[in-house]
């Protein structure tokens, strides 16, 4: 099978087996970006705007992604203390939930990843992947794809 291919499918059927896991705990799984606003808000509350910098997406853009997010309840908007007209984005509890199931899911599915192949072969396969991804040219300005 080509390499392309066969890394391809194997990362889909990661994805497969995180939304089952997903949904199975009761969370709406959105589109593949929004792994990006998760991690991004988990670390600090931002605005509309900033996470649209981040995204390298006009504030527009990122106002419809979090609109999405708010209507699943994984977002809320508050008030900025230090500026009454601005509304910072944070994890709601759901957010935090639906962020902590899928860093459960990384680490089990390494930890069954390491029992199927050991632990030597995934070491070497993280580090073929990091390497590939840390090799790569820069992507013109773009924000790097951050999944979930």
């Amino acid at each position: 099978m080509d390499f392309g291919i066969l890394l391809g499918q194997a990362y889909q059927t990661f994805v497969r087996e995180l939304h089952a896991e997903l949904a199975a705990r009761g969370h709406e799984v959105l589109g593949a970006s929004y792994g990006f606003v998760f991690r991004a808000l988990a670390e600090k509350p931002l605005t509309a705007s900033q996470l649209g910098e981040q995204l390298g997406i006009t504030a527009q853009g990122a106002a419809k992604v979090v609109d999405e997010m708010v209507r699943a309840g994984y977002v809320e908007r508050r008030p900025d203390p230090a500026d009454k007209r601005a509304k910072l984005l944070h994890l709601s509890e759901r957010g935090n939930e639906f962020l902590g199931a899928v860093r459960a899911f990384h680490a089990d599915y390494e930890r069954r990843l390491i029992e199927r192949a050991g632990p030597e072969q995934v070491a070497a396969l993280r580090a073929a992947l990091g390497g590939i991804v840390s090799e790569a040219p820069d992507p013109g300005g773009q924000r790097d794809f951050r999944p979930l």
